[in-house]
């Protein structure tokens, strides 16, 4: 692979479009003041922080919360440098300026290896590709949420833009009280000096809008009072008493609701439909035939003045579907062609190391598993939604989306406006996962929009249509074999794994300008494969990216998710076949990677590894590392039934600078629910071209009662802060499995776990 599609792999973008910017300066991302909501008193500093009369933070979040509390940790960054209260800052939704995208995310595609990655000592090619890529995201402003990178990405420049807005308020009053700014203190949004004066941040905020500090100092870690605290979350009180407004609680005067039938057969066709018999139905108001955009399935929405009516009218149009050009998609079919491909195709090797092809010719024994892992819905608690009133040439979206500029210019492109013509307000979400990444919604939302002379429309899926049309994770297999010396050690490892890369297949429909024409490796694919910690003295690490048809997205932790579940459960057969304990063997093979050592042995230390167990039950552990931290969890099981039954799960995490370690224990619990769910029960079959999961009845999530005790052990870093929402659902389903097989003495190679 050429290195500058290697850097490049992540983005798509074209090589012309890198050297024109290489020689551009680093940006600020501290943003203008005109970029904030100028409403009357306040005062705006820069891009990111005004002041109210009464002294009061508003902080521009350009991040969606999903439940991940990102709200308030990115607030408490803010509270922190400015001295006030975490209750003192407000948040308003941020703007469309490149400042608020997500540089971090996008870096984080490049497929470099972590081990190599780290320190001061980075080799050149990785500080050239992140500087690069940075310098491209820079540009580009892409407001994203997800990859686990919002705190990562504003750890910097949100500290900078609240220290730097301190900085001009201490201006402000050294003028006005003719003293130096160095004998000025803050507590508590209150500036006061040694001669009795004092004021809050509103008094102050005029004289600071005209002040320019110069290099600004960050607060020293031992002087912080929030970050590092676990600290209440100001979002619970409205999502428990149920005032916090979700993407289905919006309600504007006059509001008309739609009910949306897409064609059942992935990939197919609407030929016609005849909606008589449901205009004529009661509180019915039109029916409007959906075009096929990027991203959409074909169809036809229902309007009427309440949901229940749009529903029982959809259900009367009678429409006729064909199936797709190229035949029916089928599941069965699917993993039968990519089983074949790992046979024939030699893949893209992402990371070698030594000669595995020589260590397996000498071989004394050779060790081979094949794995699988299905197709999975993202089943978001809130189905998909969105709100739309097109009204004297302008466009307004109440929207619970990852994507705000992205769904603009969806929203503007189809109603043929400019992007400043559209307006999106981001509500909470009800769970993301990846799936609102899309704008799938928001297209179709517009277009009933159009058809309605301004009446505002509400579009709600139903829950059917949500697991029928969803961007699935795709389905991969892999090949993993390692071959052992005559002492019974292991001289190689080597894996290959086939499937869809998703990374191409969002950017077609969402970034159509900049997937280019490039036909670089996707990371996403094999992420969890090709950058393991071990010290394998020889390893070959590739993939086949096949293109077979399914709509396919980001899933909570992406590639990692199965191959997590690949790797650490072969590990764990490496383990058994050379007769050693699991943490051991792992341990030996991390003798370089002490950082990943620390934290499985903490994991194990605190789950009391090798001690005594009651009776049928065993410990499986797993050790993985994605979006930069690492995991390590150890999963207590028994079977019951001839299912597993986790009882208990010990997770440890290096994830860098804590922020809220409260958040982290909720996101860890969470993705350990999450990805019990899948392991247990997440399938997506396709027959002749339809989806046989339909509702939570056939594609089931764990229950209360299923739900294990979580033990949530951070180890202590003054690193950055890493991703905390993805990295603790690799290791689960391995981890799960790895004790099954301590109690059965068989191996489950395939997802969703069998009896």
């Amino acid at each position: 692979m050429k290195r500058r599609n290697l850097i490049l792999s992540g983005l798509g973008l074209t090589g012309a479009l890198v050297v024109g910017w290489g020689v551009m300066p680093p940006r600020s991302r501290l943003g203008k003041p005109d970029n904030m909501l100028l409403t009357e008193g306040d005062v705006a500093l820069n891009g990111w922080i005004k002041i109210t009369k009464d002294g009061s933070v508003v902080l521009a979040m350009h991040r969606s919360d999903m439940g991940q509390g990102i709200h308030n940790a990115l607030a408490m960054l803010v509270a922190e440098e400015l001295d006030v209260p975490l209750k003192q800052v407000r948040l308003e939704q941020a703007g469309h300026d490149a400042i608020y995208g997500n540089v971090a995310m996008f870096v984080g595609t490049l497929p470099f290896h972590p081990l190599k990655s780290e320190g001061p000592d980075k080799p050149m090619m990785v500080k050239t590709g992140e500087w690069m890529v940075s310098k491209v995201a820079r540009e580009l402003g892409v407001n994203a949420t997800g990859g686990s990178s919002s705190v990562k990405d504003a750890w910097e420049h949100l500290r900078t833009a609240a220290a730097t807005a301190k900085a001009s308020l201490l201006m402000s009053a050294a003028d006005q009280w003719k003293v130096p700014a160095k004998e000025l203190t803050v507590k508590e949004g209150v500036v006061s000096h040694a001669s009795g004066k004092s004021a809050h941040y509103g008094d102050l905020a005029k004289g600071a809008a005209g002040q320019t500090p110069g290099n600004v100092v960050l607060k020293d870690r031992k002087d912080w009072r929030l970050i590092g605290q676990a600290t209440p979350r100001a979002d619970v009180p409205a999502k428990t008493n149920g005032s916090a407004v979700f993407g289905i609680d919006v309600r504007v005067p006059n509001m008309l609701f739609a009910s949306i039938v897409q064609v059942p057969q992935m990939g197919g066709t609407l030929i016609s439909f005849d909606a008589k018999e449901a205009l004529a139905m009661p509180g019915v108001v039109k029916c409007v035939q959906l075009s096929s955009v990027p991203g959409s399935a074909p169809g036809f929405a229902v309007v009427a003045k309440t949901t229940w009516h749009a529903k029982q009218a959809a259900e009367k149009v009678k429409a006729q579907w064909a199936q797709r050009a190229e035949g029916a998609l089928d599941t069965k079919r699917i993993e039968s062609e990519l089983k074949d491909k790992l046979k024939t195709e030699k893949g893209f090797a992402f990371y070698e190391k030594g000669d595995a092809a020589k260590a397996e010719s000498v071989s004394a024994r050779m060790i081979e598993a094949q794995y699988k892992a299905p197709y999975l819905a993202h089943a978001t608690m809130e189905p998909m939604n969105c709100t739309a009133q097109f009204k004297d040439g302008s466009l307004e979206i109440w929207a619970p989306t990852q994507v705000p500029g992205l769904a603009r210019a969806t929203a503007a492109k189809l109603a043929k406006v400019s992007d400043d013509k559209v307006k999106v307000n981001v509500t909470l979400l009800g769970g993301g996962f990846g799936r609102r990444l899309e704008a799938d919604v928001v297209a179709q939302a517009t277009q009933i929009a159009l058809a309605l002379d301004g009446a505002p429309v509400q579009l709600v899926w139903s829950r059917e249509e949500d697991m029928a049309h969803d961007f699935y994770r795709p389905m991969h297999v892999a090949q993993l074999s390692a071959a052992l010396n005559a002492k019974g050690e292991v001289e190689s490892l080597r894996i290959k794994s086939a499937g869809d890369a998703i990374s191409p297949r969002w950017m077609s429909r969402v970034l159509p300008a900049l997937s280019g024409p490039i036909d670089a490796p996707d990371k996403t694919t094999a992420e969890g494969l090709f950058d393991l910690p071990y010290g394998f003295a020889n390893q070959h690490m590739a993939h086949v990216s096949t293109k077979m048809g399914v709509p396919i997205g980001f899933w909570r932790s992406v590639g990692h998710s199965h191959n997590a579940f690949f790797s650490e459960s072969f590990i764990d057969e490496l383990a058994f076949e050379t007769k050693q304990d699991p943490v051991a063997f792992r341990l030996a093979l991390l003798q370089q990677a002490p950082r990943y050592a620390a934290v499985l042995k903490l994991a194990a230390e605190k789950a009391k590894w090798g001690s005594a167990l009651p009776d049928g039950h065993a410990r499986g552990v797993a050790l993985h590392e994605s979006f930069g931290s690492i995991v390590a969890q150890v999963a207590e099981v028994s079977m019951q039934g001839g299912m597993p039954r986790v009882h208990r799960v010990v997770c440890a995490i290096d994830c860098g600078t804590v922020v809220n370690p409260g958040t982290v224990a909720q996101q860890v619990e969470s993705s350990v629910n999450f990805a019990l769910s899948a392991a247990l029960f997440g399938k997506i079959d396709i027959q002749d071209g339809v989806v046989q999961q339909n509702n939570f009845t056939n594609y089931p999530l764990v229950s209360m009662a299923q739900s294990p005790v979580v033990e949530t052990w951070i180890v202590p870093s003054t690193r950055s802060p890493e991703g905390v929402g993805e990295p603790a659902v690799p290791p689960l389903a391995p981890a799960v499995v790895n004790a099954m097989f301590q109690l059965t003495g068989q191996r489950q190679r395939a997802l969703p776990l069998k009896a």
